[in-house]
């Protein structure tokens, strides 16, 4: 029983939030990498949302377009 507590507790502390990302503003006229981010994340077109992991990597991403995106938890 103690090997499957430790086994659940260690599975919910591993699970990383979600972030609600919402693109809001064309990447047409800003700079091509920002529209790389943009594509990366999985966003298509306006009002398009996706569910990204919160972690370090996907908050440096959403911080290089933070004018682009709209986020949410």
């Amino acid at each position: 029983m103690t090997e499957q507590a430790n086994a659940k507790n260690k599975s919910d502390k591993t699970l990383p939030r979600k972030l609600k990302v919402t693109l809001v503003k064309s990447p047409i006229g800003f700079n091509e990498k920002q529209s790389r981010v943009v594509q990366s994340m999985g966003l298509r077109r306006i009002r398009h949302s996706v569910q990204l992991a919160d972690t370090p990597e996907m908050r440096g991403m959403i911080f290089k377009v933070r004018h682009l995106v709209e986020v949410s938890e």
